[in-house]
């Protein structure tokens, strides 16, 4: 086998730098960088779980929970920088809030008040997309013109593994290996497909090996360990800012709970095998490796706890406001330029509104 085709190829298990007991097992990131980290993880759960109520509340319509899953995300955003573009799923909010993005405005979407709550340049954050994969081929576009442009920017792309089942991904990986993008394709593999097992989606040794059909390198991680993550997500992100091209990544993660709120976990999965995952929560095993380095103090812990509150209770007020909807606004955001037959449809809704005040 050539040099360049064994570069192609992930490693034989998931890397792991810090194991489920909060034991180093390779080189780690500092303490300051897993200790703010942490925080974020934390704000992460709490925003989960903050969300699922408010889904019973009946202030959002709809929320795909990342509870479990939410050190891929928090990695995913901390290791790019400002000018670097993300683009996530609809199980991305925690990607787009560590970001930058307001909570409140990421989760309007789901709640049914906009198809994108917030502006993408922004903080650089696309919009959420509910179709599969279907961003994977935009997410190169942009990475392409950044590199057309002499912009040091790179593309952080992110799927599940239900997305490597569709075709856009396979699309967004052959055009970006061609044209050499600065972009790296982050699939959490969550291991469910809504209902279908990932071993009823693809025979392939790992998803991180779908790359090598399309010269991409791959790489597999363990999706709950955060040293690990920020380890291996930014040498990918540094690699492809260097000009070496694309990258895939695969975590390997579990999705504690439901689908969405919509879904019926249990008709599919047993509770054995989602307690099985619990021992590997992100959050404890990370907890663990500072408390025993005697990083991570009473005070700070508390602070975590506390700035998560707030991110709650920020997330709460702000779904709880009711929105009034301007009639006008399904013509204002369609073209730039609006054309003539939505000059002319804006003009009608007008004129039926004034009637209807003027009937009052």
């Amino acid at each position: 086998m050539t040099p360049d085709l064994r570069r192609l190829l992930p490693s034989d298990s998931p890397v792991t730098l810090i194991d489920p007991d909060g034991h180093a097992t390779g080189d780690v990131p500092d303490d300051a960088t897993l200790l703010r980290s942490l925080g974020a993880l934390i704000t992460a759960r709490r925003l989960n779980d903050q969300a699922y109520a408010l889904v019973r509340q009946g202030r959002l319509a709809v929320y795909p929970s990342s509870h479990g899953q939410e050190a891929c995300q928090v990695a995913a955003a901390q290791v790019l920088r400002p000018q670097d573009w993300l683009f996530p799923t609809y199980r991305d909010t925690v990607a787009a809030t560590v970001k930058g993005v307001d909570p409140v405005e990421a989760l309007s979407l789901l709640k049914g008040d906009w198809h994108c709550g917030y502006d993408p340049y922004e903080h650089h954050v696309a919009p959420h997309t509910t179709p599969l994969a279907t961003q994977l081929p935009h997410a190169v576009g942009v990475a392409h013109a950044a590199r057309l442009r002499g912009e040091p920017a790179v593309v952080m792309a992110m799927c599940g593994d239900g997305g490597t089942s569709e075709g856009d991904f396979h699309e967004a990986l052959n055009f970006a290996a061609v044209f050499h993008a600065p972009v790296v394709f982050f699939v959490q593999n969550n291991e469910y497909a809504i209902s279908v097992p990932l071993s009823r989606q693809t025979a392939a040794p790992s998803l991180a090996h779908k790359g090598v059909g399309y010269g991409v390198p791959g790489e597999r991680v363990d999706g709950n360990d955060m040293a690990a993550l920020l380890t291996v997500l930014g040498a990918a992100v540094e690699r492809a800012r260097a000009g070496q091209g694309p990258q895939l990544v695969e975590a390997h993660t579990y999705r504690m709970q439901a689908h969405t709120n919509a879904d019926d976990a249990t008709r599919y999965r047993d509770d054995a095998e989602v307690a099985a995952w619990v021992g590997r929560d992100p959050i404890t095993r990370l907890r663990a490796y500072l408390t025993g380095r005697g990083a991570l103090t009473a005070e700070a812990d508390a602070e975590f706890a506390a700035a998560a509150e707030r991110a709650a209770a920020h997330l709460r007020d702000g779904l709880n406001q009711d929105v009034e909807p301007n009639p006008e606004d399904l013509f204002a955001y369609v073209y730039s330029t609006p054309t003539t037959q939505l000059r002319e449809q804006a003009a009608l809704v007008a004129d039926e509104l004034s009637r209807e005040v003027a009937q009052a």
